[in-house]
């Protein structure tokens, strides 16, 4: 596989996540986000890559730094949505 075949399974993987989390209702707060953002005029699927990169920010942390999951941090980038400027810390 070469990088940018990974990098697209990574994408996919990281969506079919967030459609779980949605599904499942938990964290109940990514399906608010996306009725959020959709409510807003944001495409559905604009807004699950939204979430998505909410959810690669935690899920580099703890591959980074051999840490737990972040709850209260994701809630809060999840918060922010559709700015992103958190992406630059």
């Amino acid at each position: 596989m070469d990088n940018e075949q990974d990098s697209y399974m990574t994408q996919e993987m990281l969506i079919e996540t967030v459609e779980n989390q949605i599904a499942d209702g938990e964290p109940q707060k990514v399906k608010a986000t996306l009725m959020r953002l959709v409510m807003t005029g944001t495409s559905r699927e604009e807004a699950i890559q939204w979430i998505a990169c909410a959810l690669a920010v935690e899920i580099f942390d703890i591959m980074k730094n051999e840490t737990t999951f972040n709850a209260k941090r994701y809630d809060q980038h999840l918060d922010a949505l559709p700015n992103m400027d958190w992406l630059d810390d």
